[in-house]
């Protein structure tokens, strides 16, 4: 570690450091002040550098209270005592605080000598000065400071290397090594002298550690041990403040008070906050005034006026400027833009565009109808601007209700009851409206509310007719007659018109029209006779219709109840198979029987059992009233055979108990049957009993064996009849064309609507009388009106008249031959997109087109095509078809 020699002078009152460069001095800044004073005394020098100078005592001196951001690594400071001699350990650029004899020294060692000093002991030579001397000393070197971005074309001198062993003789080279050697910094290996040969960033590497050493240049033996020494980059102001964070977007409540916070800023400055007002930066707004303010040294905008209102302005922009050097002339700035928006608060009151309303109401609206709408204005928006809306006075209160549009702030006035013309036409409501929330600070200000007279004219609309009674209830008796009248409805005309009403009844309520209605009167009357067992209610509808607007149809409900009269007799609940064993006793119980009434008495059911005449006087069986709608089948002897008898048949008369009472006979088969021990019966009459367990499983195999045998006959039935062909017939007798069916006969078109005979041959001259053919309506009353009236579509030779006629009795053959097929006619299809752009090859479609080929190109082929060309060309030749 490199040591400071330290000189004090006392007498003189300064500290000297001696070095190879020059001395540097500190005066004495503790003169005058008491020791309490110079214990508290504090230096800010202007590398930030704090010292405390204490111990008024010459015995030691320290150094405390280092800045923050050093570290005991990078600076560290010790001072100790010798006889009239202090020794500093130290950093480049540290402050030195020494206190002597009660003086107190302080010096910044920016330029300081530093030796290597061995630990052997100090001695005294001067008792005045007392001074101190080391007597071996090797390395001489300046501590090295290089100003960043030089710019300079030459390389810059940063400092100077020199050993104590170096004479002056050129046996001594120097070598460095460590951060940026060769690349940044080099060294003249003969005189120690060190330069930057690059720009230097402070804000890319802030110092550089490198390694020196002196060698032997005869034998490259180092003379000196190597030591290690740091070049700092000292900081120039090349960087502006910036704001990291920018731009801003701020909110702040409107109508807020005068330093109100809206946001902070926050610029950064990359030089060297350390070293002078670099990095200082202050803030100051540029665009913004004077509503808002920003903080010099915090950045903290405020607001500047008081009761901002957002209704009037609800956004600003505002300009901060960060300058760094303290704000002084000379100092970089950097600007960001801050947008602060005015938040709503609830400072406005609703307020209705008019004092007044009139809305007018139809009274036929029904009920929970919205009659109208209002709306009371609010400056303020979202939930500030929400509204209440209630009826504080009027005659319409109970009639209507208002309440507010969550979506539009709109008070829906809506109907609570019906609406008639004729007995109020008129209704007014005093509505109130306010807000919602309600904001404290606001209330002195005034009633945050409003109200408006709103009124209501109810219109007066034609109104169908009105039944006295919504629902009307009838009774009837099942046993009516038809044409008896049930009840009468009745209907009035609500307007003042009082038009005459005509009743119908809904049949699509009374499909089989059991009733008749009177249109006048209203009567109901039956029309068909009733079955309360079919149907015990009717629910059918009236309609009373305007006679003077038929379109005014009013509906009203009647229910008419069929009443229930005894005319259905008791029957068995069920139908009854009873058995009865052939070990049964006298007296055995073989059977309970119940009845059933399709009758509904209004006081319940009450049968009585009992036999019939002719069968009470039976050996067999008797009967037993259970008095509970039920009776008991019993035996009166015993030794029952199903040989002797299998079956028994016994008449039950029940009656029930109805006015008048009504009785049925009902039959009751008593089957006598071979039981096992516990009495379940095994065979009846002469026919197996089927066992209550089911069949047994030999018998279940046989029934599925003889199943599945069925099935595999019917397959190999069908399997053989499917193989087997059928036979070609052959019938040389018969004539073939009688056996061809043409499927692909499409006769003439649409019209075409029957087959063709092929086998039906006429002779020649039967053809040539005048007939219609059968699968073509002729358009003209006659084929020759045809071919005269058209121009035919080919000419022919004059010369050629035999062949002419020919053609021409050959085409009027096959033309009115009813029996010829249609090899040749027209067809009618449905349209399947255009086809080829040849023309068609039909000589029937060649007579029906309008217009004629051009076949004169003929003419052009030469003599070979010549005759061809005469008989389709358009020359002189007669017409063929010309009489």
């Amino acid at each position: 570690m490199a040591t400071v020699e330290i000189t004090l002078l006392q007498k003189q009152h300064y500290l000297s450091v001696r070095s190879g460069s020059g001395v540097a001095v500190a005066t004495d800044w503790c003169v005058g002040k008491s020791p309490r004073e110079r214990k508290r005394e504090v230096l800010n020098s202007d590398h930030g550098i704090l010292g405390l100078c204490v111990n008024t005592g010459c015995t030691r001196a320290e150094v405390k209270d280092w800045h923050s951001r050093f570290s005991r690594d990078q600076h560290p400071l010790l001072l100790r005592r010798s006889p009239g001699v202090w020794s500093g350990l130290t950093a480049l650029g540290m402050l030195v605080l020494v206190q002597w004899a009660g003086s107190c020294w302080a010096m910044t060692l920016n330029s300081v000598a530093l030796r290597p000093v061995p630990d052997a002991p100090l001695r005294e030579e001067d008792e005045d000065t007392r001074v101190l001397h080391r007597h071996k000393r090797n390395w001489v070197w300046n501590q090295f400071f290089v100003l960043e971005e030089y710019t300079g074309d030459d390389p810059l001198y940063v400092g100077k290397l020199h050993s104590d062993v170096d004479k002056g003789e050129g046996r001594i080279k120097y070598v460095l090594n460590g951060e940026g050697a060769t690349t940044i910094f080099t060294i003249d290996e003969n005189t120690g002298d060190i330069h930057a040969t690059k720009r230097l960033d402070r804000e890319e590497q802030a110092y550089y550690t490198l390694r020196a050493q002196a060698r032997d240049r005869a034998t490259n033996l180092p003379v000196e041990p190597e030591s290690e020494f740091v070049i700092k980059v000292q900081d120039i102001n090349d960087n502006e403040p910036r704001f990291p964070d920018g731009p801003y977007q701020a909110q702040v409540p409107e109508m807020s008070p005068v330093g109100t916070s809206v946001v902070e800023v926050k610029a950064t400055d990359a030089d060297d906050p350390t070293y002078g007002n670099s990095a200082r930066v202050v803030y100051s707004i540029l665009e913004g005034q004077p509503y808002f303010s920003v903080e010099p040294k915090t950045g903290i905008v405020r607001t500047a006026l008081p009761n901002m209102d957002r209704e009037a302005r609800d956004q600003y922009l505002l300009v901060i400027q960060a300058k760094d050097m303290g704000g002084q002339m000379g100092g970089l700035s950097g600007t960001t833009s801050v947008t602060v928006t005015l938040t709503d608060v609830n400072d406005n009151p609703p307020r209705f565009s008019r004092k007044s309303y009139q809305f007018s109401v139809p009274e036929s609206l029904p009920v929970a109808s919205v009659v109208a709408k209002i709306k009371a204005l609010d400056a303020d928006v979202g939930p500030n601007a929400e509204m209440e809306y209630r009826i504080i006075e009027g005659d319409g209160l109970g009639v209507f209700r208002v309440e507010p549009d969550k979506d539009t702030q709109e008070g829906v006035i809506t109907l609570l009851k019906g609406l008639d013309f004729e007995t109020k036409s008129s209704y007014t409501l005093k509505i109130e409206a306010s807000n919602k929330h309600m904001d404290p600070r606001f209330r002195a200000q005034g009633p945050f509310s409003d109200t408006a007279m709103v009124r209501l004219v109810v219109e007066n609309v034609d109104e169908p007719p009105v039944f006295a009674a919504s629902i009307s209830r009838m009774v009837v008796s099942e046993a009516a007659k038809v044409g008896t009248i049930i009840g009468t409805v009745s209907a009035t005309d609500p307007d003042s018109t009082n038009s005459p009403i005509r009743y119908s009844i809904d049949r699509n309520t009374d499909l089989e029209r059991f009733f008749n209605i009177e249109a006048a009167s209203g009567v109901i009357s039956t029309a068909k006779p009733l079955d309360r067992e079919m149907n015990a209610v009717h629910n059918i509808t009236i309609l009373a219709i305007e006679s003077l607007d038929p379109s005014q149809v009013g509906k009203g409900i009647t229910l008419i109840t069929v009443m229930d009269v005894n005319d259905n007799a008791p029957v068995f609940a069920i139908e009854y198979e009873t058995f009865l064993c052939e070990s049964a006793g006298p007296g055995q119980v073989i059977e309970t029987v119940s009845a059933v009434d399709k009758d509904e008495p209004p006081s319940g059911h009450r049968f009585f059992f009992s036999l019939t005449a002719e069968a009470a006087g039976n050996h067999n069986f008797t009967l037993r009233d259970n008095k509970d709608n039920t009776a008991s089948i019993l035996t009166k002897r015993g030794g029952f055979h199903r040989r002797e008898q299998p079956l028994y048949h016994l008449p039950v008369l029940i009656v029930d108990s109805g006015s008048p009472s009504l009785s049925s006979t009902n039959t009751l088969s008593i089957r006598v049957c071979e039981c096992d021990s516990d009495g379940a019966p095994q065979a009846c009459g002469n026919e197996a009993f089927p066992l209550t367990a089911g069949l047994s499983t030999g018998a279940l195999t046989a029934i599925l064996a003889c199943i599945m045998t069925l099935l595999v006959l019917v397959l190999l039935i069908v399997t053989v009849r499917r193989r087997k062909k059928e036979p070609l017939i052959v019938d040389d007798e018969r004539d073939v064309r009688e056996n061809i069916v043409r499927y692909d006969d499409e006769g003439g078109g649409e019209e075409d609507t029957e087959a063709f005979d092929m086998a039906a041959l006429r002779h020649l001259n039967a053809t040539r009388e005048s007939k219609t053919r059968r699968d073509v309506t002729p358009d003209m009353p006659a084929v020759p009106t045809l071919y005269h009236t058209r121009p035919p579509p080919y000419k022919m030779a004059p010369d050629n008249g035999v062949f002419r006629e020919f053609i021409w009795e050959r085409l009027k053959e096959a033309d009115v031959d009813p029996s010829a097929p249609p090899y040749d006619s027209l067809q009618t299809y449905a349209f399947e997109g255009n086809g080829s752009a040849a023309q068609s090859l039909s000589s029937l479609e060649s007579l029906s087109t309008d217009s004629e080929h051009n076949y004169d190109f003929l003419s052009d082929w030469g003599p070979r095509f010549k005759k061809l060309a005469d008989l389709y060309g358009h020359g002189e030749a007669s017409n063929v078809f010309s009489s």
